[in-house]
């Protein structure tokens, strides 16, 4: 067939599902867009406790969480450290019964991993609860292991007017934590041994970046502070009563915070008018939600200038997702789920980091990037630019049956899914093939209007029809909208 230059039925089945024909556009599969903007220019692949490999409570902590996470192209790390026995830094959910690993296995692998999926930098988001004496101990581990990799100091000039780009960071590594005073006070130390020194950041009742203040009571008391003698668990203190105190920190640390310092976020005018540009915030996913809601513009505004990290409520202890669409919809940075658990959030995840090669850097759009954007998406308005998507909905190949199916012929439907600004949220269904998962042919055109392509991710959802009410998961594939190669 070949000599005769033809083609035959089964190099035509293999041409068909063969990378050349791929929905993806294939300038997409590596690294196209501009990589010199601000670090806060790009949505960054982000994980939550990474060390977990199940749920919260009793799950095993494990290596493999981070070198999974970075494997898939995840650019920011979380590590929850406590003081662990003989001086050794641990890493666990504290306050509950997950199993521990050593601070520096974890870095250690990530030492190993961290550029193997991608150049650009990587973020250790440290939710530090260890003492100053264990603190030192986390820096002389992230400078013995990590070298030349980790951030010390500035690019470029001392003072910070903007972050640097992931371009000029490429092969990074990042320390984000609590930091005493400004870059400058500390590059001033740089040469000087300040082993056994401790500085005072003002905080509420823990060094944690993130705090359960906006959530419903938690089912665990996160800080130290909660735990009581006689171990009751109060719910959490309102805002406005939680008390300010003085928190130590070693200086060896705080030294080593360079363009990623975590800042408490008070309010949207707080920092507008206070936050430097390199202070990051951790928000909560209820309290997120509620600005989402009821401030969007100056959520978006706040977004354009700082990093804005959003995580899981305490009380997902299944380790269960929020849709992180709704937060990107903003221009959230640092939208962390928990990468163990599989599900539609994760799809959407992974959907949207294909992009610019995996790299786990994607520029944000420009009216997300604008400090004077009036975007929000509930209102698009100017910012709307409607495409209409037409999909041919054609045939299947060699589906497998779901696991409950009882003949081992699935009766498969796809489900169509877009996902974007609410406007554009939308779900089709063809109709079901009866026993046929060998090639199911629909035939069947699909249409939607989409206003807000550049934010729009697309999902095919492949499903087996168990009953009239009951549809059983086959697989999924989600990308870009802009990412689809059109043909």
């Amino acid at each position: 067939v070949r000599k005769r230059r033809q083609m035959s039925f089964e190099g035509f089945i293999r041409y068909m599902s063969s990378e050349d024909v791929s929905i993806f556009k294939s300038n997409h599969r590596t690294v196209y867009q501009d990589m010199n903007y601000p670090l806060c220019d790009y949505f960054i692949s982000s994980s939550h406790n990474t060390y977990l490999i199940s749920d919260q409570l009793i799950g095993p902590s494990h290596l493999w969480g981070y070198t999974s996470a970075l494997l898939k192209g995840c650019r920011c790390l979380e590590i929850d450290c406590w003081d662990g026995s003989n001086n050794e830094p641990v890493v666990y959910h504290g306050h509950t019964l997950t199993s521990k690993i050593p601070f520096s296995s974890v870095i250690e692998v990530i030492d190993k991993y961290a550029f193997v999926a991608s150049d650009y930098p990587v973020i250790l988001s440290l939710e530090n609860h260890c003492s100053c004496k264990q603190q030192e101990v986390m820096a002389d581990h992230l400078q013995n292991i990590l070298g030349d990799k980790l951030l010390t100091s500035t690019i470029g000039d001392t003072e910070v007017t903007q972050l640097p780009s992931p371009e000029a960071l490429k092969f990074k590594i990042l320390i984000k934590n609590k930091k005493v005073g400004t870059i400058e006070e500390g590059l001033l130390r740089r040469d000087l041994d300040s082993h056994g020194e401790t500085g005072e950041v003002s905080d509420f009742e823990n060094l944690s970046d993130e705090d359960d203040f906006d959530e419903k009571t938690p089912l665990y008391p996160k800080s130290d502070s909660l735990k009581r003698k006689n171990d009751q668990r109060p719910s959490a203190p309102p805002r406005k009563k939680s008390k300010r105190k003085k928190l130590k920190i070693a200086i060896a640390l705080s030294d080593l915070v360079i363009y990623t310092k975590s800042q408490r976020f008070v309010s949207f005018e707080h920092s507008l008018a206070n936050q430097k540009c390199y202070e990051n915030n951790s928000i909560g996913e209820t309290r997120a939600q509620k600005f989402v809601k009821h401030s969007a513009q100056e959520f978006v505004s706040h977004t354009s200038r700082f990093i804005t990290r959003i995580y899981p409520k305490g009380t997902r202890t299944n380790s269960s997702n929020y849709n992180p669409q709704e937060f990107w919809n903003v221009g959230c940075q640092m939208v962390a789920l928990n990468f163990q658990t599989p599900g539609v959030q994760m799809e959407l995840q992974n959907g949207k980091f294909l992009d610019n090669g995996g790299c786990g850097y994607i520029l944000k759009p420009a009216f997300l990037r604008d400090r004077n954007s009036t975007f929000t998406p509930h209102n698009v308005g100017r910012y709307s630019k409607p495409i209409s998507l037409s999909i041919r909905l054609i045939s299947g190949h060699q589906l497998p049956p779901s696991t409950l199916s009882k003949t081992n012929k699935a009766d498969p439907l796809v489900q169509i899914e877009i996902h974007g600004v609410p406007e554009d949220q939308a779900k089709k269904k063809s109709s079901v093939i009866r026993s046929n998962a060998l090639s199911p042919r629909w035939d069947e055109t699909f249409s939607f209007t989409i206003q807000v392509p550049e934010l729009a991710l697309v999902r095919f959802c492949v499903k087996d029809e168990i009953s009239m009410v009951a549809n059983e998961f086959i697989g999924q594939y989600t990308l870009p909208l802009q990412s689809m190669n059109k043909g």
